[in-house]
């Protein structure tokens, strides 16, 4: 897919919050707590407000000796602090790595030395916590903290410092490092520039058309580059923000209700959880246009009842399928009349212009439609490479074609179904997503089911019921006669699952788990 018309063009992170307040002036942001940075700014900020404070924090970060190409790792307790750190990291030239708050101290620390000697920007929490275990100070060139961590150096020592003039790097040119979900082991060091994220933006803001400067409501990690470029589609449109870090509905529901947003995003375990806000005091869904979920398939029954708790005429929710390597490769809609008989595994088509997709059989060559495969992809979205693990990278691309480690096919029109991801697939079953669709339809109850290879690689459905009820047996024998045969179902805690900082289930280390004793 060559690119001549846009070789040359970029989306900067640093310079969007000024932009949007000079384009549409002080719009509100809401925020779940204040910032970490400047607690004492409140909750209630505006474009103009955060425009600022970026600019400010840049000025504090050149001050400290940060420089253009500079790798920055972001490692701190969850808040939006993290995006304005990577934003005033940006707008420097230097090149924010924001990695997740619920990462591991060890896992943190090989990340860091994939990250060849970088900054790092944490906090007292986890520079006493889980970064001593990882002895993160001999693998840094340099620690801030955004509080009073001792042995670190605080960022307040440089409150004050004048803004530094914006650096503009090379469109091709490592802008933005963010790591992959680490379901099946370490998550990767995913490499962006300027232009291939400019190249997710431009299908991404066509679709934000509609819902133009509609309340938009977003629970997701700040880590993820998903949430990046959803931000710069809707500073462009200006859109009021409410930015949450509790998905717990008892604390997200009074928020939404107060708002009634629009537009809301979050990951697909999240709207599982928020299905119970779909009828909840103050109708905190009512007023919802569009919701967006990202990069994974969503539960047909949970698209339902989002609709369903929309009092807006035509509401719909736009579902992408992606990866952080290649950003979204399909695109599907959903609306109130086409929820009720959809076929959750099908995720959408291409983006024409941006993305290909192909199947590919075991011999590599191109399968015939309804033929299930390995997925492949060209998108004019793909990273630059892996930090830390080229040979990694290399190994993923098949001349030009990048392979997404799921199974699936394309029927005859050209849309994808997602049918597993390859390190899951289990012989005796056609697909482990598909019987989980069908489980969470059939069994209200059910918060959670997800289906792994037991020790004989026999299917082990592991679930979890809403209010940590005991699973009614009886109905589970029922809604699980015409399926496919599964082991006796294992009830665990939904909090007992290992999770993902975007909430993905990690299957392979729920397998370990049951391999080893560690649950029954």
């Amino acid at each position: 897919m060559s690119q001549p018309l846009f070789a040359g063009r970029g989306f900067y992170l640093g310079p969007v919050f000024r932009r949007a307040a000079e384009r549409h002036g002080a719009v509100f942001v809401t925020l779940h707590r204040p910032l970490d940075v400047h607690p004492g700014l409140g909750t209630d900020l505006s474009y103009t407000v955060l425009a600022a404070l970026v600019e400010e924090l840049s000025g504090r970060l050149w001050e400290a000796g940060v420089r253009p190409r500079e790798r920055v790792a972001i490692h701190k307790t969850d808040n939006v602090d993290i995006v304005l750190l990577a934003c005033a990291v940006s707008r420097i030239g230097a090149v924010p790595a924001p990695l997740s708050p619920g990462l591991a101290g060890p896992v943190v620390g090989r990340l860091l030395e994939r990250l060849d000697h970088p900054w790092l920007i944490t906090d007292r929490a986890k520079f006493k916590g889980p970064l001593k275990d990882a002895a993160a100070s001999g693998l840094v060139r340099r620690t801030l903290s955004v509080d009073d961590a001792p042995g670190a150096v605080p960022l307040q020592k440089y409150a004050g410092s004048p803004p530094h003039a914006p650096v503009r790097l090379h469109p091709r040119e490592p802008a933005l490092i963010t790591h992959s979900s680490g379901t099946t082991g370490d998550p990767r060091l995913a490499v962006h520039c300027a232009n291939t994220m400019w190249n997710r933006l431009v299908p991404q803001r066509a679709m934000g058309w509609p819902t133009r400067g509609e309340t938009a409501a977003l629970h997701m990690s700040f880590v993820h580059s998903r949430f990046y470029h959803l931000l710069g589609v809707l500073l462009h449109f200006g859109s009021p923000l409410l930015l949450l870090t509790d998905p717990d509905p008892a604390s997200a529901g009074p928020l939404l209700a107060r708002h009634r947003p629009g537009i809301v995003e979050t990951h697909p375990n999240t709207y599982v959880l928020w299905e119970e806000l779909a009828d909840a005091p103050g109708a905190p869904l009512s007023r919802v246009r569009a919701y967006g979920s990202t990069l994974d398939a969503i539960h047909p029954r949970t698209v339902r009842k989002l609709l369903d708790a929309s009092k807006r005429r035509s509401p719909w929710l736009v579902q992408l399928y992606g990866r952080s390597e290649t950003g979204p490769v399909t695109v599907r809609w959903f609306t109130r009349r086409g929820a009720t008989r959809t076929d959750g595994r099908r995720v959408g088509v291409g983006i024409p212009g941006f993305t290909r997709i192909r199947i590919a059989d075991e011999h590599g060559r191109r399968a015939e439609p309804g033929t299930s495969g390995r997925i492949e992809v060209r998108t004019r979205g793909r990273i630059l490479t892996y930090s830390g693990a080229q040979q990694q990278y290399d190994r993923q691309l098949d001349a030009g074609w990048w392979q997404m480690g799921d199974t699936g096919y394309r029927d005859r029109w050209g849309a994808l179904y997602l049918t597993d991801r390859e390190v899951d697939r289990i012989d005796s079953v056609h697909s482990n997503l598909e019987v989980e669709d069908t489980l969470m339809s059939r069994l209200e109850e059910l918060r959670e089911v997800v289906i792994v290879p037991g020790v004989d690689r026999e299917p082990v459905p592991v679930v979890c019921v809403r209010g940590e009820e005991r699973l009614d047996l009886g109905r589970w024998r029922e809604a699980t006669a015409d399926l496919p045969a599964l082991a006796e179902p294992r009830q665990w805690r939904f909090d007992e699952l290992p999770m993902t900082s975007t909430w993905k289930v990690k299957r392979v280390e729920i397998t370990r788990m049951l391999t080893e004793g560690v649950r029954t």
